[in-house]
């Protein structure tokens, strides 16, 4: 698909208008307008999803739709469309892999790529290698995202286009991917820009507010029967009918925050209790994201340590923002917070990750 570098709102207005006039001939929703989706693809080359297509030979083993794969795993996902030609992970996101994997000995852990790429490099320092090497519950596997798809709600959505069609079509493949996994297989999302700290062996059927207007999706959990998988069906449906492919954030937690809304009959997160949500827990800020996003600093400041560390002391999981704090520097063996959770938590990785993590 050919990315539209030039005269980006232009082509924006004359999309909306052919898609406003679709629209109101009803014929919107028709595979027959797919042809028309590239015109939303006004983004930056780096965002692309042009490997989900690739059709060469693929050595990682495949996650099976039809595997058997316990509903007690953890799922992560990488949706990059790699050039480095080996399963890779950066420190960090091996970190989060560590952690769920140390933190959750009797869960596998599987980290999904829809990008066909060779087996870890065990000739150079691979962050993943080292994980791998070090726990025997970590399971690496390709994606191949049309028979992903395949016998879900989103099926025929999908091959329409919508998905390459989108302004951020990595991030929102990530989305798609969390709901349609955890559909699947039922088990526990994580983002990889986390580092968990306490079990999640004795918890089902949760997420976590971020706030007292949103629940987020960086942390979800879905039994595959009963209340779990009638809400994963309800997500997928919700992205079905409301995808927005020129909004970040509206098929990620907007999805879980309306389809909790709908489920518990309530307005508002705060009134999310357990009874009222049918026994689905939605987790309080301090669980999952105990450092709002705009103060993501925090977890890089020093001399604020000792207060910050005391913000953590109830969380399962903290959550480093890492669309804002990707270029903040930890360096090894020094008080910043991000840094004493992973030496704890991922001590093989920021172990073996050199004077900066």
């Amino acid at each position: 698909m050919r990315v539209l570098r030039t005269r980006r709102g232009a082509t924006w207005l004359l999309f909306s208008g052919l898609f406003v006039l679709l629209v109101l001939l009803g014929i919107a929703s028709d595979q027959r307008t797919a042809f028309l989706l590239p015109l939303l693809s006004v983004r930056d080359s780096n965002d692309n999803i042009y490997c989900y297509l690739d059709t060469v030979d693929n050595p990682i083993e495949e996650l099976d739709p039809k595997q058997v794969v316990k509903d007690t795993s953890i799922f992560f996902h990488e949706t990059s469309c790699h050039s480095k030609g080996a399963v890779y992970l950066s420190a960090r996101q091996a970190c989060a892999v560590e952690s769920a994997a140390k933190m959750n000995p009797g869960s596998h852990v599987y980290v999904l790529y829809p990008s066909p790429l060779s087996q870890p490099n065990a000739t150079r320092v691979d962050p993943l290698f080292t994980v791998i090497n070090a726990y025997s519950n970590v399971r690496v596997r390709h994606l191949n995202a049309e028979r992903y798809f395949q016998g879900s709600p989103l099926e025929e959505w999908y091959k329409s286009g919508y998905l390459q069609a989108s302004q951020y079509p990595r991030s929102h493949a990530s989305d798609l991917f969390r709901y349609l996994t955890l559909w699947k297989f039922g088990g526990i999302y994580l983002d990889l820009d986390v580092v968990v700290v306490k079990s999640f062996e004795k918890e089902v059927n949760f997420a976590g507010a971020e706030s007292s207007e949103d629940v987020a999706a960086g942390v979800l959990s879905f039994s595959t029967r009963g209340l779990g998988r009638k809400m994963a069906t309800e997500c997928l449906l919700d992205l079905k009918k409301n995808f927005r492919g020129y909004d970040w954030g509206y098929n990620g937690p907007g999805v879980i925050t309306r389809v909790l809304k709908a489920t518990c009959n309530v307005d508002k997160v705060t009134d999310m209790t357990l009874e009222q949500c049918k026994g689905f827990r939605v987790f309080p800020p301090e669980a999952f994201y105990p450092i709002p996003w705009r103060e993501w600093k925090l977890y890089f400041d020093a001399e604020r340590s000792e207060s910050t560390m005391r913000q953590l002391e109830n969380s399962y999981v903290i959550h480093v923002w890492n669309k804002f704090s990707i270029t903040a520097n930890v360096t090894v063996g020094s008080k910043q917070p991000y840094g004493l959770v992973a030496s704890k938590y991922c001590p093989v990785t920021y172990a073996n990750s050199g004077a900066v993590f």
